[in-house]
């Protein structure tokens, strides 16, 4: 990553435009022509340094549901439970932690009822119990990874 690279990144964290061109106006920002912006984006993308770049929805603003889910997988069995979860499309992301409860995903469906049956159908075809954890409050982050 150069300069130019960390400077796309601290930018679009903050201050992604909502206009007509939101690319040409970041480009034009950032002194550059908006090919390199977007081919630089889609390198960042495609090597990793960025695992997603896109919006965050309000589920639940929107009509649908919003849950967090643990799971406790045997470690010989990991790969193959993290497969079967990632399969489902409502599935934001999963990841695993050092804890007894060792898998974590954020489940989003576009009506809240949804949760439920979607959370039985993982516990079903995994074989193990998944722990439905929903918010009782929200809380505003801001978080922000300088770089």
């Amino acid at each position: 990553m150069d300069n130019l690279d960390k400077a796309i990144i601290n930018l679009l964290q903050d201050d992604f435009p909502i206009c007509e061109a939101p690319y040409q106006n970041v480009a034009e920002r950032l002194g550059i022509d908006v090919d390199e912006l977007l081919q630089r984006l889609e390198r960042l993308l495609q090597t990793g340094v960025l695992s997603r770049f896109g919006p965050m929805f309000h589920a639940e603003k929107m009509g649908g549901g919003l849950t967090l889910a643990a799971m406790q997988v045997p470690e010989q069995r990991f790969d193959e439970v993290a497969e079967i979860i990632n399969s489902f499309p409502e599935v934001a992301h999963n990841y695993a932690r050092q804890h007894r409860f060792n898998m974590w995903f954020v489940l989003a469906t576009e009506r809240p009822e949804q949760i439920q049956y979607i959370l039985q159908d993982i516990s079903e075809k995994t074989g193990l119990k998944v722990y439905d954890m929903p918010k009782k409050k929200e809380y505003f982050v801001g978080l922000r990874l300088p770089v």
